[in-house]
C-alpha cells in the first residue's frame, strides 16, 4: 500500500467501560474521527502518518497510544489539554459519563499545524482531511488553504466534513468527497434523504468543486458519483456491533487504495467491505485485512443506468490492495 497522511487537528482520549461476566472492563484508546481512519489505513496496510495537536495530560497518553499502533505521529505540543470522554457500554449501547472537547487551537498552533500538514502531505501525495471535535477548534478557512494548497502540489484530497468545513473544503475542489444522506440534507442541498433528491445534491457538490462524490445511506446502497457516472454499492447486510465508525473506515479504504494509485471504485469497494467489518467489532476503525479481502469480493457496483454489472474482485486480485496477514 502506499502513503497517506491524515490531518487530525484535535485527537481525543477515549475510555470506555464494557461487561466481562458481571465485571468492568476498562479500554484506554486513542479516538476521533481521524484517528479512526488511520488506524484502518494501518490496518490495510498503508504508511500512515497522523497529524495533530497533542496538549496537556490528555495529550501525553494520546501521542504514545497512537504511536504504539504503528502510525507516524508529527505532533505540534499545545498549550491547553485534549479532548478526552468517557463511555459506559456495560448496558450494550454507549452512554456518555462525561466528556471533554479540549482546547481551541491557538493561532501559533494553528499555524504549525497547518506547515507540517503541507510538508507530509506533499511527501505522502495522499491526504484525508478529517474534522475537530468542536466545530470552532479549527477556522474553516484553513481546510480551504489546505485543500487548495495540497491540491496545487499535486496531492489527492479525501474529505469527509460538514457544515462550513464541506463548505471551505469544496471552495478548495477536493478529489473526493465523502459524506451521508442525512448530513446532506442537514447542509441544506436537499430536503428530504429521498433518492432523487440525494442525486441532484451530488450533482450540487461536484458543480462546487469536488471532483467525486460518496453519500452513505444507513440500509440502502451507497451512491457514487465520478466523471458524471453514477453508480450504487451493494453490500450484504451484517449484524452491528457498534456502527460508529463505519463511514470513516469506507474513507480510509478510498485513501488507500487512491495512494496507490487505484481507481475510485476499487477504492469504494475496499472501503465498503472494511465499513462493512468494522460494524461487527467493538473497536472503532479496527478490522483485519484477510476478512476485509475476503468480504470485498461481495461488493456489487452497480450501475444507475439499469445494466446490473456486478464489479466483484477475488481474493487474489484484492491482494494487490490490501496486506497479507
Amino acid at each position: 500500500m502506499g502513503s497517506v497522511v491524515v490531518f487530525a487537528p484535535s485527537p481525543v482520549l477515549t475510555v470506555t467501560v464494557e461487561d466481562l461476566e458481571g465485571n468492568a472492563d476498562i479500554h484506554v484508546h486513542a479516538g476521533g474521527q481521524g484517528v479512526w481512519q488511520a488506524r484502518m489505513l494501518t490496518a490495510l496496510g498503508a504508511s500512515v502518518t497522523i497529524c495533530a495537536v497533542f496538549a496537556g495530560e490528555t495529550g501525553l497518553v494520546l501521542r504514545h497510544l497512537i504511536a504504539d499502533e504503528g502510525i507516524k505521529v508529527v505532533s505540534v505540543s499545545g498549550e491547553g489539554s485534549s479532548g478526552a470522554y468517557l463511555h459506559d457500554r456495560r448496558g450494550g449501547e454507549r452512554k456518555v459519563l462525561a466528556e471533554s472537547a479540549g482546547h481551541k487551537l491557538t493561532r501559533h498552533e494553528l499555524d504549525e499545524l497547518y506547515g507540517l500538514t503541507l510538508q507530509a502531505g506533499m511527501q505522502a501525495g495522499t491526504v484525508i482531511l478529517s474534522g475537530a471535535v468542536e466545530e470552532d477548534a479549527v477556522p474553516p478557512d484553513m481546510y480551504r488553504r489546505l485543500t487548495a494548497d495540497l491540491g496545487a502540489a499535486g496531492c489527492t484530497v479525501v474529505a469527509d466534513l460538514t457544515g462550513e468545513r464541506l463548505d471551505a473544503v469544496l471552495a478548495g475542489k477536493p478529489a473526493v468527497i465523502k459524506m451521508a444522506d442525512n448530513e446532506i440534507v442537514s447542509s441544506g442541498r436537499a430536503a428530504a434523504s429521498e433518492t432523487g433528491q440525494i442525486i441532484e445534491a451530488m450533482h450540487t457538490l461536484a458543480r462546487e468543486g469536488a471532483s467525486a462524490v460518496i453519500v452513505t445511506r444507513a440500509h440502502l446502497p451507497s451512491l457514487v458519483l465520478s466523471k458524471g457516472a453514477l453508480s450504487e454499492i451493494h453490500v450484504p447486510e451484517m449484524q452491528a456491533v457498534d456502527t460508529s465508525g463505519a463511514g470513516d473506515s469506507l474513507t480510509a479504504g478510498v485513501a488507500a487504495v487512491l495512494a496507490e494509485h487505484g481507481t475510485l471504485l476499487d477504492g469504494v469497494v475496499l472501503g465498503t467491505a472494511a465499513g462493512a467489518q468494522n460494524v461487527t467489532r467493538h473497536g472503532l476503525g479496527t478490522g483485519e485485512a484477510a476478512v476485509i479481502r475476503q468480504f470485498a469480493g461481495l461488493v456489487k457496483i452497480v450501475p444507475l443506468d439499469g445494466e446490473e454489472t456486478a464489479q466483484q474482485m477475488s481474493p487474489d486480485e484484492l491482494a494487490r490492495k490490501v496486506r497479507e496477514p
